[in-house]
């Protein structure tokens, strides 16, 4: 058995809202040229790849891009 607790690693204290910044914020993990568009197309392409040595370099290249 195990306890889920959702904590941020940091503690964020928002004092005053930007929206242009989380705009730019947002296009960038989300865009189609963001952190997150390009993990899926490494992790979509190692599919079609005969070697496993460049699948599994896909494989780590496309779980690791997320991370900020």
């Amino acid at each position: 058995m195990w306890v889920y607790e959702k904590k941020l690693q940091y503690p964020v204290n928002i004092k005053q809202t930007n929206p242009r910044l989380a705009k730019i914020i947002i296009t960038q993990y989300g865009g189609p040229d963001g952190e997150l568009g390009a993990s899926l197309r490494y992790l979509s392409q190692r599919y079609t790849v005969p070697y496993p040595e460049v699948k599994a370099v896909l494989t780590d290249i496309g779980t690791e891009e997320p991370v900020p």
